[in-house]
């Protein structure tokens, strides 16, 4: 990891190393919950959206019903280059990819954004 002229630069596994850390701080008894739903580190969101840090996609728990089977995964991204871009030191890293990552599980959950602002994750 070095600061190249403002910008942080870390690997590609150092970066997924620190969203398995995050992941590894959800208390088991949410993660316990969670049901068909995987984790993606990604290099970058979309190009419609370049800030973007965290996307779920998928249905959420709470819209499930008795249609729900045989379907993919729900899919949660991590982007590393927006993150990268915003933080200032390996700590900032580690702090903004755990609350992506809750924020992404939360949306899993049926959370949405506006209850998770209410809640501090902006």
């Amino acid at each position: 990891m070095a600061d190249n002229g403002g910008v942080l630069e870390m690997t590609r596994t150092e970066f997924e190393e620190l969203v398995a850390e995050a992941l590894d701080r959800i208390p088991p008894e949410l993660t316990r919950l969670m049901d068909n739903v995987a984790v993606f580190v990604e290099d970058e969101p979309p190009a419609d959206d370049p800030e973007l840090l965290g996307l779920y996609e998928g249905t959420p728990l709470t819209e499930r019903g008795e249609w729900y089977a045989g379907v993919l995964p729900d899919r949660i991204s991590i982007y590393m280059g927006p993150t990268l871009r915003m933080c200032e030191s390996r700590e900032d890293v580690v702090a903004e990819s755990e609350i992506t990552v809750v924020h992404e599980i939360a949306h899993h959950f049926g959370i949405d954004d506006e209850r998770l602002h209410a809640l501090g994750y902006g």
